[in-house]
């Protein structure tokens, strides 16, 4: 057992720094993989819109909008452009409401 126990330790720590330089490297130390790349300037984009003033924080923004949706499940958000598209289930039924960065609702849509 004494002799297994080193043997362990090293597979377990060769194992686990495997995958160290993939983290370490970031997005700055290779190039983004292409499906994402849209995404995270979208995220970019909102951030320094945010930074800017330009636009309120998404938790602001969700607390603006859901006090209206009279008691509906709140599924999540997601970011289209210079807007947020937020996700709400009411009896069965899909509601989106789009809402631009200063919490006014552009539109309203069920079943969408």
């Amino acid at each position: 057992m004494r002799l297994l126990r080193p043997f362990l330790l090293a597979a377990v720590l060769a194992a686990g720094t495997g995958s160290v330089p993939a983290l370490a490297d970031g997005p700055h130390g290779r190039a983004r993989p292409p499906e994402t790349a849209p995404i995270m300037r979208e995220q970019e984009r909102a951030w320094q819109a945010t930074r800017d003033g330009r636009s309120m924080p998404l938790p602001q923004l969700e607390r603006r909008v859901m006090p209206m949706m009279g008691g509906a499940d709140y599924l999540g958000p997601e970011l289209n452009g210079d807007t947020y598209r937020f996700k709400f289930m009411q009896n069965g039924r899909v509601i989106w409401v789009d809402v631009d960065g200063q919490g006014r609702i552009i539109r309203r849509s069920h079943d969408h």
